[in-house]
């Protein structure tokens, strides 16, 4: 969802499963395997004590779009954002989920539809293995309930995932466009065929927190406000943040207030 912002912010990564996975090992992280047909997605666990709590981020859209018209070629993000924000929460239970077709070879990438990152990148396959993979990452740190964060397309998916799971005891979204199809009106773009949109979902029962940018162009407040009017939940928006700034940079504190938002 970078088409319109560019996303030209620092902390890049080099994109590749490798390069990734060993600078998460670096910093206390370990890959999880997660096969979750047909889908080989990056996983990622750090984990200091046990918890019955695991708080997992989920990626957002990835690369950005050389036009509103043609997806990249690999949707691998060079700057992770919601693997930036992870790696600033200090949780003692912490995941991180890339999304279907993201750091893979080339090989694999040529057996992932781009589909799967454009047009039925929320999907109900996508939603089912997304399903099965935060599950997993569950059981791998012995917790029973989830806090799901969610950056971008990334938030889209933990709130369709919130809707349909009974272990969600809060959902955090990040410049999410959680009416799809008024965003894809409002902004004119193509419609997301084949895509599930939040907002014809059930009302979730898990607390939900969404930040919206007063300055975001990709993803306008109102679209937020739309979803929020009709599913309930705290819209939160923050002066001077776009679609790119100023997440990072502010997390930890936006973090520390979480408690007190209800």
């Amino acid at each position: 969802m970078c088409w319109l912002s560019g996303c030209t912010q620092p902390m890049h990564l080099q994109g590749s499963r490798l390069q990734t996975e060993a600078w998460v090992m670096a910093r206390g992280w370990s890959p999880v395997a997660l096969e979750v047909q047909p889908f080989n997605l990056l996983g990622l666990l750090r984990q200091t004590a046990a918890s019955q709590t695991l708080t997992l981020y989920i990626e957002g859209d990835g690369a950005p779009w050389p036009s509103v018209y043609r997806p990249p070629q690999d949707p691998t993000p060079i700057r992770p954002l919601a693997l930036l924000l992870a790696e600033r929460d200090t949780a003692v239970a912490v995941a991180y989920l890339g999304r279907p077709c993201q750091y893979l070879n080339s090989s694999e990438l040529r057996q992932c539809s781009p589909l799967y990152w454009s047009e039925r990148r929320f999907s109900a396959e996508v939603l089912q293995a997304m399903d099965r993979a935060l599950s997993e990452l569950k059981q791998q740190a012995g917790a029973e309930r989830l806090r799901l964060v969610g950056y971008s397309g990334g938030g889209v998916l933990a709130t369709l995932l919130a809707q349909r799971r009974d272990d969600v005891e809060l959902l955090v979204t990040l410049a999410a466009p959680l009416a799809l199809n008024e965003w894809t009106r409002r902004l004119q773009l193509s419609p997301l065929h084949g895509s599930l949109d939040p907002l014809d979902g059930p009302r979730q029962r898990a607390r939900a927190l969404h930040f919206s940018g007063a300055m975001d162009q990709v993803v306008p407040t109102a679209v937020v406000e739309y979803y929020v009017a009709r599913h309930g939940g705290r819209l939160e928006q923050l002066p001077g943040f776009d679609h790119a700034c100023c997440w990072l940079h502010h997390w930890p504190e936006l973090l520390t207030g979480l408690e007190g938002r209800q």
